[in-house]
């Protein structure tokens, strides 16, 4: 008997790192909304195609609600087939600090990191 290997499948989930998620908290404190949560989506535009967003408010009718890290994220269902195996990390690296997506299903991505194609 002979067994075939199939491909990796990507996690069907989005992924926050923990300092990731400690800075969502710093920066909602900041913004005087600690009681909001965060919502994760993708539009149209940039120099790649679609843009990821970032904001931070309830959830929506429509949203997949992921928590982790004692975190809420929320992603519209919309956004949530191009987001489907991303990790969302925070860098605070010598090239800038922020929030780095890490998208399994993005084929190309422009040079800051804030937009991509399927």
């Amino acid at each position: 008997m002979t067994t075939t290997s199939r491909p990796a499948r990507k996690p069907l989930t989005i992924s926050i790192s923990e300092e990731a998620a400690d800075h969502i908290r710093v920066f909602a404190a900041k913004s005087g909304k600690p009681d909001k949560d965060l919502r994760v989506s993708v539009k149209g535009g940039g120099c790649s195609g679609l843009t990821y967003t970032l904001d931070l408010e309830s959830a929506g009718e429509d949203d997949k609600t992921i928590e982790q890290h004692g975190l809420r994220l929320h992603v519209p269902k919309k956004s949530y087939v191009f987001l489907a195996g991303t990790v969302l990390e925070y860098s605070g690296g010598l090239n800038g600090k922020g929030f780095v997506f890490n998208n399994p299903n993005a084929k190309t991505t422009c040079g800051c990191g804030t937009s991509f194609s399927v």
